[in-house]
């Protein structure tokens, strides 16, 4: 366990999480005026540059409000979820509480978590800088569980070398799935490299193959594939096969040697382009030792396919006694400009536009192009589909499973579509009952 010691700030343990309490404390919010003192507490996952930047904002909020005590709660991502569990069933969840895709159905769908959209209508949640696709993430049903901290978007980053040693230019605003196909074999061909890496895991990629051809994943209401026609799985998986079999396309036993950044593909110079997230772009290019460049991807044009994925969100538990200061909270996150110069960014990019051109300057030279990117993107997004539904963590393994088979040959692509069907709607039934 990790304690941040500052000058200003006592720290404490709170089960595995880091509980701290600030320079002021509840008596002097009580003698500062008639305003209520208020002890809020506030939960995240991360690393130590997280929490160091977090606890200095959250001092920045404590300044501006001296009625209210934060107590930080935070620790790595494997021990705050096995924290947070506990907490929900002895209805002591944290006033707020950092969340991912992931957990958002569980917890929401449970009742567990408060309906956001109220503070946002009555501005305690300034939304007026912020595009409705960038909140809809966070959203179940009509119900808006989870405020979006920052936005990342699906890329293909190029390695600029290689795709001029191979006489390529991707046009990425009406390049289709045939011409990133020729793409890699023409890199394969010419430098004797890799044209792509495996858009590994499928879970991500899969997906969003499904909505460049107008359909979607989950049903809706999550109790089953929302796509009917097996035809896109066998497509999908069948250009994988060609691109493994052209030397085009590592193997899955070749990607699973990728252990970090340091070890990908597009760092080592033995790939053309890799398929990942676009706040991934800026600790690969400051890795490399060639120029990257980030693109759209393939066919997100015409159904607008692409969508931005929150990086994370901000929940706030039905059981918080200081539901609106919880959501005030929020609202400084979200639209202080300086203690965004301190975030920099590390949670997504910014979702108010203000703020994110406000803290560009700020930044590196790499984490403006994604800055720019996401902003490029965003012109051409959709809404994004709802948090992922119960039982999407067993589904998403099985995906993989049939995928690895397919690709090593164990299995053809017709097979593996009748069995992931099969597989997936019986978890996500079972999960619905």
């Amino acid at each position: 366990m990790k304690k941040l010691l500052l000058s200003t700030i006592c720290v404490g343990l709170l089960g595995s999480f880091a509980a701290g309490c600030s320079s002021k404390n509840e008596e002097t919010a009580s003698k500062s005026g008639k305003e209520e003192a208020i002890t809020l507490r506030v939960a995240w996952w991360g690393g130590q540059p997280r929490h160091d930047y977090t606890m200095k904002v959250i001092e920045m909020y404590e300044k501006e409000h001296p009625n209210v005590h934060i107590e930080a709660e935070f620790a790595n991502w494997d021990d705050y979820w096995k924290k947070l569990a506990p907490m929900a069933a002895a209805n002591q969840l944290p006033d707020v509480m950092q969340m991912d895709t992931a957990y958002l159905s569980q917890y929401g769908e449970k009742g567990q978590l408060e309906d956001l959209t109220p503070y946002t209508k009555d501005k305690t949640i300034d939304v007026s800088s912020i595009d409705s696709n960038k909140l809809s993430g966070g959203m179940i049903g009509n119900k808006l569980y989870g405020f979006s901290l920052g936005s990342n978007v699906l890329s293909v980053i190029a390695n600029d070398d290689l795709l001029g040693q191979a006489g390529v230019e991707i046009n990425d605003s009406n390049w289709t799935w045939d011409d990133f196909e020729k793409m890699a074999i023409q890199v394969q061909d010419k430098t004797g490299k890799y044209g792509t890496n495996t858009m590994n895991p499928p879970d991500v990629f899969f997906p969003y193959y499904l909505r460049t051809q107008g359909e979607r994943f989950y049903k809706k209401d999550g109790t089953g594939l929302a796509y009917s026609d097996d035809k896109l799985f066998v497509e999908y998986f069948e250009r994988q096969l060609r691109l493994v079999n052209a030397k085009t396309f590592p193997t899955p036993d070749e990607q699973a040697q990728i252990k970090g950044l340091e070890d990908d593909f597009i760092v080592k110079g033995t790939a053309a382009v890799t398929w990942n997230y676009s706040n991934q772009y800026v600790g690969f290019a400051q890795l490399s030792k060639s120029a990257l460049s980030l693109h759209l991807p393939p066919e997100q044009a015409k159904e607008k396919a692409l969508f931005l994925r929150p990086s994370m969100f901000f929940s706030v538990p039905k059981s918080s006694k200081h539901k609106e200061e919880a959501a005030k909270f929020i609202d400084f996150f979200t639209n202080n400009v300086e203690a965004n110069k301190l975030i920099k960014g590390d949670r997504g990019v910014p979702v108010s536009s203000k703020v994110a051109d406000a803290i560009k300057p700020e930044l590196s030279e790499e984490s403006k192009k994604v800055f720019e990117y996401v902003e490029q993107a965003s012109q051409h997004a959709s809404e994004a589909d709802p948090p992922d539904p119960l039982g999407s963590a067993e589904v998403m393994k099985a995906l993989k499973d049939v995928s690895d088979q397919i690709l090593f040959k164990k299995i053809t692509p017709e097979e593996g579509a009748k069995k992931f069907r099969a597989q997936a709607n019986e978890i996500l039934a079972r999960n619905k009952q």
